[in-house]
């Protein structure tokens, strides 16, 4: 790169493919993996995490570990961040102990463990391949496993000492770094300000740390095996809070399991009043994962405002994007592979607040998003379609000229 590195590195929803965290690593001016396990943050750098570390490949609790042992080792450059897959595990110490959800059918109910695990990571946790993936992780040392191990590990790790339980301890739920607010999934009108149980909290900071207080508290609820006095789990509330609102698929009086994005799951800029209303406490910028928008990151602007969705799940390409920022600069470095099957490099800077060119901003007639230049001089174009289709289409920058450009909000 012809510009310096900015000085927070970022990642998010590896999902237990290795192959990600190794890929985001290598090269990396600011993360390092030390003989292929250490991740090792370079002096004056900071890492984000942005959760989901689990449930779509076969080493999640390799990924686990790493990013809790970085985390315990320097804890002043590692942030951790918890992801509705993370969290939803907290589930399983109820269920797989004779009290599944409601609407599990009686034969699942009545089988051994390993069906009724099977049963809730595909029909209630949307992980389908998760106890598979498991299976195979644990196969690794070289013992016979069978399903009930596969059961009993889950357990282990939300179990005291589990890596999981102190995984999930370790995260938190927003963090700031200057003008910059990560979250795990998306922030609106009714999550800005919002705690369970608690009144409104007014300001960003004070939200941020209340939120965050809470959740903290729900862990050391789920630790201690409390109980409410009409016998519910103390820590209920934050399984809630990372799930869909019922009946619906998003959530968005939640940062976890809110979405920046519209039915489609095309990215979508937060309404102008919020952006007022982050821009009067400085801030500029919000970073999610959760939502996948095409191979490489997404990034939405609005005068002097970003929107970054860097989701690295359920892509056309195996490896993981990197992103680099600072209170001024993102730098985004991704793989895209076109609609024509070919496998291209997208490598933008922008600076905040700079809205001289396309970047960032949506083709009115079309409803297509610029999310910026390639390698081969082209430019990349971006549009969620029907059914979880993608359009990712490479364009000459000339085309470009003169078409009309908006923020990426109304999607017909």
């Amino acid at each position: 790169m012809s510009t310096p590195i900015p000085s927070v590195a970022y990642l998010t929803d590896v999902e237990g493919i290795w192959q990600k965290l190794t890929g985001f690593c290598e090269d990396n001016p600011l993360v390092s993996l030390e003989d292929g396990e250490r991740l090792v943050v370079r002096p004056g750098a900071t890492f984000v995490y942005g959760g989901d570390a689990i449930d779509r490949g076969p080493d999640g609790r390799r990924v686990v570990r790493t990013l809790l042992e970085a985390r315990r080792r320097q804890p002043s450059q590692v942030v951790l961040l918890a992801g509705n897959r993370d969290i939803n595990k907290l589930r399983l110490v109820r269920e797989l102990r004779g009290h599944p959800l409601a609407r599990t059918p009686p034969e699942v109910r009545s089988a051994p463990r390993p069906v009724l695990l099977r049963w809730i990571f595909e029909n209630s946790m949307g992980a389908r391949g998760a106890f598979d993936f498991r299976k195979a992780e644990l196969a690794r040392s070289g013992d016979a496993v069978s399903d009930e191990d596969v059961v009993d590990s889950y357990l282990a790790d939300l179990g005291p000492g589990g890596e999981l339980r102190d995984y999930l301890s370790a995260c938190q739920l927003t963090h700031r770094i200057g003008n910059t607010l990560f979250l795990h999934g998306g922030l609106h009108e009714d999550s800005l300000g919002a705690v369970p149980s608690r009144e409104r909290v007014e300001g960003v900071d004070a939200w941020s740390e209340t939120l965050n207080g809470w959740y903290r508290e729900q862990l050391t609820a789920f630790a201690e095996e409390r109980y409410d006095a009409d016998g519910r789990p103390a820590w209920e509330p934050v399984i809630a809070y990372q799930a869909p609102t019922p009946g619906k698929r998003i959530n968005t009086a939640s940062v976890v399991y809110g979405r920046m994005a519209n039915e489609r799951n095309h990215p979508t800029l937060p309404s102008p009043g919020l952006i007022e209303t982050l821009a009067r406490s400085g801030i500029h910028r919000v970073v999610v994962g959760h939502t996948p928008s095409g191979d490489c990151p997404s990034l939405l602007v609005d005068g002097a405002f970003e929107l970054l969705l860097a989701d690295n799940s359920y892509g056309r390409v195996e490896g993981a994007s990197r992103v680099f920022l600072d209170d001024d600069r993102v730098q985004v470095e991704g793989e895209v592979r076109l609609d024509d099957g070919r496998l291209e490099r997208l490598h933008l800077e922008h600076l905040l607040g700079d809205t001289s060119g396309p970047l960032g901003r949506q083709l009115l007639d079309t409803g297509q998003l610029v999310k910026g230049p390639l390698r081969s001089g082209e430019w990349l174009l971006f549009r969620a379609l029907p059914d979880f289709q993608v359009e990712q289409r490479a364009v000459d920058p000339g085309s470009l000229a003169g078409r009309p450009l908006g923020p990426s909000r109304a999607i017909s």
